[in-house]
């Protein structure tokens, strides 16, 4: 008799595994997702071993497998083991990452099946039906054939006769609903139409293949080394460290042309989606055709439709966030990580809270595959480690502005100016601008170039406040400040998106000298429009990018010079590559500097060196504007050099003062719950039995640090405090305490806020 033991979906449980008898004449493998009784229940489940011997314990046989499923790979089964552990997550969390988005849903058995007499258990189903799905009948189904229901009966005449339509056109004509076309997919007697569907992916990029660029000396040295590694199928880590500009999607581009030759196919990861538009340009000029965009922002339908391709092999390339490193990419060679020093790479809200690049590694260690980090600003674990030999650093020490009749040119870095906000108060000039910054842009508009200015917060004020009693205006769910947004006409809650008209007296006082403070890039917006009328303003943040396609739209925009200055957060520091762009402006560097985080002063230098480096990609030299009230922090000073080892050895210093990571290790324990003093209580009786337990087992360099409540004290109604283990020893000390209900894990936080 054959066993499987398989994962179950458990709030809890690393690890935790159910073994059931495999009926006689049923095959299941490693990967598979399956149905099994569990309890009372039916549940999906994933199977991860198979086995002859029997358990201990007495044992229950499977429902069945899941008919047309997918199943995860070998290599990809240990890699989700492995997170489990690591990241202190329940196996089937882990293992559905691998498996297409909302897989679960279907995990529904049909009526009628009894969980008693086993057999085959529900079909995997066909992708999501979205109204733009183009329909066609299945084979084999007849339109003329009788249905009770007349509705149905006009569906099949109406495809019968039209060969293919979209899901909104049969509805429309049909009188019926996209559930009901759904139905009869998952029935068989409709499909996606596979022709369309193809048509509609390879549709994306340019219709024919690029010249390979000529590669300068550092950039050949680097590719050399990533191919060697590929040339012998051995896993290989590469920190590629280039200045903004230097050419480090060149050398990806030709490591991903060296694995395809050899049979190979390759992930590459952008940290945001907000990135995918120009990555998108530059892979599918290279390889028309061959590469698939995969992100959450894409419709259902869609991602499922990717997701087969994929796995059948139908592209080389696959593209996008972090969720685009668990695509069924077979024959892996390849993974890339731009911008590797990224938080978004780090998965915090929900568990499990994995970090994308050191998933890749495994996952490249466990496929053979090698892994490039590429990054200007390297964060620090990463550096650290290169310095150690665990990655190997590869350096392109200067911009790079392609081939001329003498040569290979070397691109210049632009000038940074940095502005201390504190003299341009005292000579009586109150603007959010500069008089540079000012003077800078009237020139950008005079000579029909452009500018960006970036300022890492959103909204019009970012304080509304009483003047007279001096309250603030806060949220009832969250306990943070509500911003101004102009755009919404009336106040807005960051963290949880309620929303409130903006009162015209105190809430407290009942007095009406309501005032706003602080600027956000809406405010930036309206203050760019009355200084210069005649400029074609574009601002790209979290609320205008909404709606699908808007990231794409606006970079579109953009780029093709139907603005003149483009006002942003975060999104417009990474990755534009815009000639024209000679000037960009950081409105106010101190906002991530001062935060009760030790990154702060990283993250920084990161956002600053970043944007910086829009500026003067074309012929044009640069001019970058940093204003703060913090000109002399070495985090400014190195960002304005263009100086990454000033920076390191400045914060190295610093985190060897304080033993923070990556000398030692962290992990972060926050608790939330619904009563304030519940929750304080709660983290006061944990910190006691860490402590005590820390001390049973001897663990000295184990440093259980806090309570205290969370940055942000109470969220969507729920307190919350948080507990910080330092050490190596944290994984030993939470192996023997359990957590309680209201407790998350986070191991190597990328943040404490």
């Amino acid at each position: 008799m054959i066993f499987a033991h398989v994962a179950v979906p458990l709030p809890s449980g690393i690890g935790t595994l159910f073994s059931y008898s495999v009926p006689a004449l049923m095959q299941v493998e490693p990967g598979q997702p399956v149905v099994v009784p569990f309890g009372s229940r039916v549940v999906p489940a994933i199977v991860v071993e198979t086995g002859d011997v029997p358990p201990s314990v007495p044992t229950r046989e499977l429902v069945g497998p899941v008919l047309g499923a997918p199943s995860i790979s070998v290599e990809r089964v240990r890699v989700a083991r492995w997170m489990a552990r690591h990241y202190r997550a329940a196996l089937f969390d882990t293992l559905s990452l691998f498996l297409p988005p909302r897989w679960t849903r279907a995990a529904r058995l049909p009526d009628g099946v009894d969980v008693g007499r086993p057999g085959p258990a529900f079909r995997w189903p066909q992708p999501p039906i979205d109204p733009e799905t183009q329909l066609r009948l299945a084979q084999g189904a007849d339109p003329g054939r009788e249905l009770r229901s007349r509705v149905r009966a006009g569906v099949l005449s109406f495809l019968g006769s039209h060969g293919v339509a979209a899901a909104a056109e049969v509805a429309r004509v049909a009188r019926c609903s996209l559930r009901t076309l759904r139905q009869m997919v998952g029935e068989g007697l409709l499909v996606v139409d596979p022709g369309h569907e193809m048509s509609q992916l390879r549709a994306v990029g340019c219709p024919v293949g690029t010249e390979r660029v000529q590669l300068n000396e550092s950039q050949s040295m680097a590719y050399s080394a990533v191919a060697a590694s590929l040339e012998g199928r051995t896993h290989a880590v590469f920190l590629l460290h280039g200045v903004t500009g230097s050419g480090k999607t060149q050398v990806y581009l030709r490591a991903i042309d060296t694995a395809i030759s050899m049979g190979r196919r390759a992930i590459v990861l952008v940290s945001e989606i907000a990135q995918t538009p120009e990555a998108l340009d530059r892979y599918s000029e290279r390889f028309p055709g061959r590469v698939a965009l995969l992100h959450s922002d894409l419709p259902d339908a869609e991602r499922w439709l990717l997701w087969r391709r994929i796995q059948d092999g139908w592209f080389d390339v696959v593209l996008g966030p972090r969720s685009a490193l668990f695509a069924p990419v077979p024959n892996l060679g390849l993974v890339v990580l731009d911008e590797e020093h990224e938080p978004a790479y780090k998965q915090d809200e929900r568990s499990p809270r994995y970090h994308a690049r050191d998933v890749a590694i495994r996952l490249g260690r466990e496929t053979g595959a090698a892994v490039l980090l590429g990054s200007a600003t390297p964060s620090i674990e990463s550096f650290y480690l290169a310095e150690k030999g665990v990655y190997r650093l590869l350096s392109l020490p200067e911009r790079y502005a392609g081939p001329t009749s003498r040569g290979l040119a070397t691109g210049s870095l632009p000038r940074v100016e940095i502005v201390d906000l504190r003299d341009e108060l005292k000579s009586g000039n109150s603007s959010i601008f500069s008089r540079s910054l000012q003077a800078g842009l009237r020139r950008v508009l005079d000579s029909g170039e452009q500018a960006i200015l970036f300022l890492n917060r959103r909204g019009s004020s970012t304080c509304v406040l009483c003047r007279d009693c001096g309250h603030v205006l806060k949220c009832r769910r969250c306990d943070v400040p509500l911003v101004y947004h102009r755009d919404a006409e009336g106040l807005v809650c960051h963290q949880c998106n309620r929303r409130a008209p903006l009162p015209t007296r105190c809430p407290r006082c009942r007095r009406s000298r309501i005032s706003f403070f602080g600027a956000g890039t809406e405010r930036v917006e309206e203050e760019v429009r009355r200084l210069l009328p005649d400029a074609r303003v574009l601002r790209w943040d979290h609320d205008t990018t909404a709606r699908r396609g808007a990231h794409e739209a606006i970079h579109q925009r953009f780029r093709d010079h139907l603005a003149d200055i483009l006002v942003g957060t975060q999104m417009v520091a990474k990755a534009l590559d815009i000639p024209r762009v000679t000037l960009v402006g950081v409105v106010l560097a101190d906002v991530t500097l001062h935060l009760p985080d030790f990154r702060a002063a990283e993250r920084t230098f990161q956002l600053l060196a970043q944007v910086a480096g829009r500026a003067g990609r074309g012929e044009t030299a640069g001019h970058v504007i940093i204003q703060t009230y913090s000109p002399e922090h070495y985090s400014v000073v190195a960002a304005a050099r263009h100086d990454y080892s000033e920076f390191y050895r400045h914060e190295m210093d610093f985190r060897r003062r304080h033993s923070y990571p990556p000398l030692r290790r962290m992990v972060r324990l926050l608790f939330s719950g619904a009563g304030e003093a519940r929750a304080r209580v709660a983290a006061i009786e944990m910190v006691k039995t860490l402590r005590s337990r820390s001390a049973e087992l001897g663990l000295g360099d184990l440093d259980v640090l806090g309570p205290a409540p969370a940055f942000h004290s109470r969220l969507r109604g729920r307190y919350r405090w948080q507990i910080v283990l330092a050490g190596d020893d944290a994984s030993r000390l939470l192996d023997v305490v359990d957590l309680p209900l209201g407790w998350g894990i986070d191991v190597d936080p990328v943040s404490l806020l």
